[in-house]
C-alpha cells in the first residue's frame, strides 16, 4: 500500500485497449488506486504510454522489456497487475505475476482454449495460501459488471418461466474499427469470433442465470477481409432445458447487439444503443399486463470492474480471506470461452451436437 493508503498498481500492455480504456478508466478513479508503471516490451511504446497518463499519475514508472517485468514482481510496493496484451501470451505473464504475490486483473479472453484455461487454473490453484494471502486472479470482460445486465438479471424472476432466448449480434469489425487490423486477434483461434465473442455469451449467461449445456452451430467465410471464420449461427440450451439461438456477424452494414429473453408472464430485452450524448443500453421489459418500461444505462462496465478489483487489493491486504468479486473471477471468463469453442467444434463437425466442457 501507498503511504497515502491507496494501493499500487502497474498496468502491463501499452496497446490500443491499455491507452483508451485502462488509462481513462485509472484516471477516473484515481482517489482510489495509484498507476504506479506501465510496462511494455519496447522502452519507446512504455513511454508513449506513460505521458497519456502523466497527468493523473506523475510518478508513472516507464518498464520495458524482460528485465521491466523482473522490477515489477519485484517491487514490494505494487500490489497488483492489470495484464492487457495479446491474448496469446497473457495466460502465462499473469501466472508470473500471481506466483510473484501480485493480485492481477486480466484481459479477456480468459485464454484461447479450454485446455489452456483448465492448465492454467490447475497451476493457480496449486500456489500456497502464502504471501500472506493467495493473489485474486480477475478476469476483465465487463458486461457482468454493466448496471444493464445487473438490473435485467432482476426482472428475470418477473417474466415467470423462460420459453426461448435471442442473442443477436451484428458487429462492426470493418477496416474503420481501430481493432480491425490487430494482429495478435488476426491471428487468434477463432479469428474475431472467440475474442469478441466472449463479452457477448458472459452477458447471456449473466442474464439467464443458468449454464450452456449444449451447443449446435454452423460458421461460414463470407467476409474475406476478415480471418475466418465470420458468421456464426448456433442453437443452444440451458441446463435448465430452455432453448435459444445465437446469431453473430463479425461485421454487418447494419450494427446491431440484442439479448432477448421470452417467458410465459413477460419479456426483457436488452439492446445496445445511444441516449443523450451517451452510448450504452436499453433495456426493455414487457410485463404480463402488456406494460412495456424501457430504462437506458449508459456504459459503465470497464469502470465498476476496475473499482471492484481495487476494492479486492485493499480487503484482500487487510484480510487474507477475503473472498473477490466472483463476477470477475477467472474461471467465468473460461465458462465464456468453453461455450464458443464448443460451437467452434460444432460448425467444424457439419453442426454436431457438442456438449461445453464445465468449469
Amino acid at each position: 500500500m501507498a503511504g497515502d493508503g491507496l494501493p499500487r498498481i502497474a498496468v502491463a500492455g501499452a496497446g490500443i485497449f491499455a491507452r483508451t480504456q485502462y488509462i481513462p478508466r485509472l484516471r477516473e478513479i484515481a482517489h482510489l488506486v495509484v498507476l504506479k508503471a506501465i510496462w511494455s516490451r519496447t522502452q519507446e511504446s512504455a513511454e508513449a504510454a506513460a505521458e497519456l497518463a502523466r497527468d493523473f499519475a506523475p510518478d508513472i514508472e516507464c518498464r520495458w522489456g524482460d528485465a521491466g517485468l523482473e522490477e515489477i514482481m519485484g517491487d514490494p510496493s505494487i500490489s497488483g497487475v492489470a495484464v492487457v496484451l495479446a491474448g496469446q501470451v497473457q495466460v502465462e505473464l499473469s501466472l508470473k505475476m500471481l506466483k510473484a504475490g501480485k493480485h492481477v486483473i486480466q484481459e479477456k479472453p480468459a485464454s484461447g482454449s479450454t485446455m489452456e484455461a483448465e492448465k492454467a487454473l490447475s497451476i493457480y490453484n496449486s500456489f500456497p495460501n502464502e504471501f500472506p494471502y493467495k493473489p485474486i486472479w480477475a478476469l476483465a470482460e465487463n458486461y457482468r459488471f454493466e448496471p444493464a445486465f445487473v438490473e435485467s438479471r432482476k426482472l428475470m424472476s418477473d417474466i415467470g418461466d423462460m420459453m426461448n432466448i435471442q442473442v443477436i449480434i451484428e458487429g462492426s469489425m470493418n477496416s474503420s474499427n481501430p481493432y480491425f487490423n490487430s494482429s495478435w486477434r488476426r491471428n487468434f483461434v477463432g479469428g474475431f469470433i472467440l475474442d469478441m465473442g466472449v463479452h457477448f455469451i458472459s452477458g447471456l449467461r449473466m442474464l439467464v442465470g443458468s449454464e450452456i449445456a449444449t451447443v449446435s452451430s454452423i460458421s461460414r467465410h463470407v467476409d474475406k477481409a476478415l480471418p475466418p471464420p465470420d458468421n456464426i449461427c448456433s442453437l443452444f440450451q440451458l441446463e435448465n432445458g430452455c432453448a435459444g439461438v445465437f446469431v453473430f456477424a463479425v461485421n454487418s452494414r447494419s450494427p446491431k447487439i440484442l439479448w432477448r429473453v421470452d417467458g410465459t408472464k413477460g419479456t426483457v430485452q436488452i439492446e445496445r444503443g445511444f441516449a443523450s450524448g451517451k452510448h450504452g443500453y436499453q433495456v426493455l421489459f414487457s410485463s404480463e399486463n402488456g406494460q412495456c418500461q424501457t430504462t437506458f444505462y449508459p456504459f459503465c462496465g470497464v469502470n465498476e470492474e476496475l473499482k471492484a478489483f481495487v476494492h479486492d487489493i485493499v480487503q484482500a491486504n487487510k484480510d487474507g480471506d477475503h473472498m473477490a468479486e466472483p463476477r470477475s473471477s477467472y474461471v467465468e471468463g473460461a465458462r465464456d470461452v468453453a461455450v464458443l469453442e464448443a460451437m467452434l467444434e460444432s460448425s467444424a463437425n457439419q453442426g454436431t451436437m457438442v456438449q461445453v466442457k464445465k468449469f
